[in-house]
């Protein structure tokens, strides 16, 4: 029973994100017809940024291994999925039981602290959920103490998070009615703060000036996809060069055609894989504007009957339509970054500090970068982006090479957690464990207590007083030029409202 209700249940957003719609619409009294179709809009959202994830995900598996065999390097792929299927087999009893006590404490702290964010992310908290279970398992913790100590480990970080990168989520969505509930979080706030940093000047992605001849490239699909087709065509030609036609050609094994005709078929395919690539992202972002569009009006019923004030933690793709150029540049720039950190640790970190190699994989680095884009955008404009995703890059690299030493057997898997706040809490609680069985608990809780203080801290003195992180940049760019993409608009004041068609954000409500 309890692996269904996490597999079936807890580990699928869309059913959470449904079943909340539908009770925050009852709360409000609105008409049985309303809360279904609202209920089922909320639910058809998620699963579209699902569906536009997994076109993501095949249209990069074979540049990946375009990359892959055209630098000849070889390490530990960063796969969430993959390493928490592998230690489902040996945990996932103690996985379920941990996963249902961390979210019921999320939802205690939520209602009892300032910290009024409620995570909706299932499947990261299962993630966070399998990682806390391996390291602490490792450590020699009983089955008990795993289950017990590790939910409140996770229940912190399910209301931590969020908390921490709000100031610079307000900056991004230009309300307080979303929060950001997913872990790549310290990649995000560190995009934020390097672009207040480098990109005072610097305008917003969102606003550069294109030609006539080019103002096509203004449309954020179109744009996102021809950037894909010409990266597609060059990795193409380079893999060609390096391995020949032979294993060139079975580079699209993953596609319903095996292997490709010839040349001219072999380019083509790339370019398709570029289109495919747009494609998925125009769902990803339509998936977002339709959820926001429910779960916020919803949200003003659970605010006022089960946690007062609560704002809704949600995946890295609600940002996305934000700051759509910025996703792109994210992305790119997050690539670079792993890249360069792949070079680094080849050289220097691997022989010296016996790192694993860690390979940049696509998709983590698509969703987490393209997300430290749009922070770093909102901060620090172009700039901003660039050098703010460039650094995530270089996070999720290095902080999963450091977590493979505390994951026992599973480090010599061929993958691991890959996103930033998997690496260092992680890493901290692993290292925890080896002060011994009570040692290492008790390590592991002050830890958590620290954090938690920290983030209700945080709390009162900086987000309950309106700080903007990105306000320096008002006074140079005011209003900055409406894009046409149909997405979301900037305001008046500088900042970006939410999508056409949400509601206006309630009332601030108050955080006790």
């Amino acid at each position: 029973m309890d692996r269904f209700v996490v597999d079936e249940f807890l580990s699928q957003p869309a059913y959470l994100i449904g079943l909340i719609t539908a009770a925050g619409l009852l709360v409000l009294r609105k008409p049985a017809g309303q809360v279904v179709g609202g209920a089922i809009k909320a639910t058809l959202g998620f699963l579209l940024i699902g569906a536009g994830a997994g076109l993501v995900v095949s249209a990069l598996a074979p540049l990946g291994t375009m990359i892959q065999g055209s630098t000849g390097a070889h390490g530990v792929i960063p796969t969430n999925e993959a390493i928490v299927g592998i230690a489902q087999a040996q945990y996932g009893s103690r996985v379920a039981w941990l996963m249902i006590v961390g979210f019921a404490v999320s939802l205690l702290l939520a209602r009892f602290t300032p910290l009024r964010y409620v995570f909706l992310t299932g499947h990261h908290m299962l993630f966070m959920a399998t990682l806390l279970t391996m390291v602490m398992a490792i450590s020699g913790q009983s089955s008990g103490t795993v289950v017990a100590a590790g939910g409140v480990l996770l229940g912190i970080m399910l209301v931590a998070m969020p908390a921490f990168a709000h100031p610079w989520t307000k900056r991004v969505t230009g309300t307080d009615t979303v929060a950001i509930g997913h872990f790549g979080t310290a990649g995000y706030i560190l995009a934020g703060v390097t672009g207040q940093a480098v990109g005072r000047k610097s305008p917003s992605t969102e606003e550069m000036r294109l030609p006539e001849g080019l103002r096509f490239l203004r449309d954020s699909m179109v744009a996102t996809a021809l950037s894909m087709m010409v990266i597609y065509l060059v990795m193409a030609v380079v893999y060609l060069v390096k391995a020949g036609e032979t294993i060139a050609f079975h580079a699209f094994a993953s596609d319903t055609r095996t292997t490709a005709t010839g040349l001219g078929n072999y380019l083509m395919m790339s370019v398709m894989q570029g289109l495919q690539f747009g494609i998925a992202v125009a769902v990803i972002l339509f998936g977002v504007r339709t959820i926001l569009g429910e779960l916020v009006p919803a949200f003003q019923g659970i605010a006022r009957k089960v946690v007062p004030g609560a704002v809704p933690s949600l995946d890295a793709p609600i940002v996305f339509p934000y700051a759509q150029n910025a996703v792109l540049v994210g992305f790119m720039c997050s690539f670079a970054g792993g890249l360069l950190s792949l070079a680094l640790m080849t050289w220097i970190f691997s022989p010296a500090f016996g790192l694993t190699l860690v390979l940049p994989g696509l998709v983590p680095h698509f969703f987490t970068g393209g997300a430290a884009g749009v922070y770093g955008n909102a901060t620090g404009g172009r700039r901003g982006a660039a050098v703010g995703a460039f650094l995530n890059g270089v996070l999720i690299t290095f902080l999963p090479a450091v977590l493979v030493k505390v994951l026992g057997a599973f480090g010599k898997e061929n993958t691991t957690f890959g996103d930033a706040d998997f690496g260092w809490f992680g890493t901290l609680i692993g290292y925890a464990g080896r002060a011994g069985t009570t040692g290492g608990l008790v390590l592991a809780l002050v830890l958590g207590a620290v954090i938690l203080g920290g983030a209700i801290l945080f709390q009162k003195r900086v987000v309950d007083t309106g700080w903007d992180p990105g306000a320096h940049r008002d006074l140079l760019f005011p209003r900055p030029e409406t894009p046409d993409t149909g997405g979301p608009l900037p305001s008046v004041h500088g900042k970006l409202s939410p999508p056409a068609g949400a509601p206006a954000p309630p009332p601030p409500a108050s955080r006790g």
